[in-house]
């Protein structure tokens, strides 16, 4: 059995490798630079990048399970759509997806539409794939020590409509279930989609009250200004991705993004304990600060 990951460094695979590498399993980790990596023992670097399909060839011979995160980029389609593709050329039996929540009413913010995309390939070509739909990653908020601790303000434009944040250990976590279930089995499983979300619905102004007190100062929500976000982002990030971020956080302003009863309870099945809350990462967050 052998597992291939791509995203391999980055804050999910890397959690997603480590956790493999425990449950003793063969695992492949995609990556342009082997000779750059440093993996733990039990895990092979393979030379690969989503877009050469001769490379990804390679690096798909005599793989079993296959977990495919693609991260946000222009060409994020084509790298999905082609490694599928390659995937079941090459009698891949498993595949776990991370795409996003609300992938199919988000259509007007380009990650989703294009994560939305890929889930109609895996449903119109009947591949057996676990998609995992993640809400808002809670630890994009590690980036606000700055305006928290200094100015006082909770920065990000998310509203008052709630979106249901969700920890990437429990996203982790949750890869690893579908992974190591697909994998072990003796041939190819059928399609199951999980919604991936924190157990709160927060608002800007639940979260300013929240890190107030877990900071023990005043804290403010900046507000909904999205040219300024987008501004903020274009400062140190190209301006595709900037409009990407501002189309989903005008969304999230206009219907939020909140999980609902059911989908929390089948995701505490499928973990074995309830999703983490964003206020054991705040006050995780805020001791590291200190520290």
């Amino acid at each position: 059995m052998s597992i291939l990951i791509t995203g391999s460094t980055g804050r999910i695979g890397g959690q997603v490798v480590t956790q493999l590498v425990a449950n003793a399993v063969a695992v492949r980790a995609l990556t342009r630079s082997p000779e750059k990596a440093a993996f733990s023992a039990g895990v092979t670097a393979v030379r690969g990048d989503l877009l050469d399909a001769d490379a990804m060839r390679a690096a798909l011979a005599g793989v079993d399970t296959l977990f495919l995160l693609v991260s946000n980029a222009p060409d994020e389609l084509t790298q999905a759509i082609n490694t599928l593709g390659l995937a079941k050329e090459a009698g891949v039996k498993g595949i776990v997806y991370l795409s996003v929540t609300r992938s199919a009413e988000y259509s007007d913010v380009p990650h989703f539409t294009a994560k939305h995309a890929v889930e109609r390939m895996i449903e119109t070509m009947d591949l057996p794939a676990t998609v995992l739909r993640p809400s808002y990653f809670i630890q994009n908020d590690a980036m606000q020590k700055e305006p928290l601790t200094r100015a006082g303000l909770y920065a990000s434009p998310i509203g008052d409509k709630g979106v249901s944040m969700v920890d990437t250990r429990d996203i982790a976590d949750a890869a690893v279930i579908e992974l190591l279930r697909r994998d072990r089995a003796s041939g190819p499983l059928p399609r199951v989609t999980y919604e991936l979300s924190g157990p709160d619905a927060l608002t800007g102004a639940s979260l300013a009250k929240l890190w107030a007190e877990v900071l023990g100062r005043e804290v403010r929500y900046a507000g909904g200004d999205l040219d300024a976000f987008e501004k903020a982002i274009k400062s140190r990030a190209p301006a595709w991705l900037a409009y990407d971020m501002r189309a989903m956080m005008r969304r999230y302003q206009s219907d939020g993004a909140v999980a609902t009863p059911g989908d929390i309870e089948r995701l505490t099945t499928l973990l074995g304990h309830a999703p983490r809350s964003y206020r054991d990462f705040a006050i995780e967050t805020a001791r590291s600060w200190q520290a």
